[in-house]
């Protein structure tokens, strides 16, 4: 059975750091896309970061990039996101997913099949 288990989100405030961990399990990640969504209230879930597994290449949002960075531990199986500079319109729950290896770069919620339960990150002003 794969789980994903997210942890680290919290309260801070701007200009503060976080860094969000996932713990995944259950299965073979060889070649799967895993990455960071997040939901903010009465907003669609959207990508943050994602990272092949086994290796490079990397995506960001262009609202993340140059503050955010993902990475994956795999002898530890975890995959994490660190998040420096935060801005308040980066409050959302935010969830891993793991994609299977069909598209080239999966960037669309719809496009993974495993996810986490999710974790609240709020930053205030």
């Amino acid at each position: 059975q794969v789980q994903l288990v997210e942890s680290g989100g919290g309260l801070v405030q701007a200009g503060d750091s976080l860094r969000l961990s996932c713990v995944v399990s259950g299965h073979t990640f060889n070649n799967y896309y895993v990455g960071w969504f997040r939901q903010a209230p009465g907003k669609e879930r959207e990508v943050v970061a994602a990272i092949n597994w086994s290796g490079e290449p990397t995506y960001y949002a262009d609202s993340v990039k140059g503050r955010f960075t993902i990475s994956r531990d795999n002898a530890k199986n975890t995959l994490s996101l660190q998040m420096n500079s935060l801005k308040p319109e980066d409050t959302a729950v935010y969830y891993c997913a793991a994609a299977k290896p069909i598209y080239l770069t999966p960037v669309r919620a719809r496009e993974y099949d495993y996810w986490g339960q999710g974790t609240q990150v709020t930053v205030s002003s």
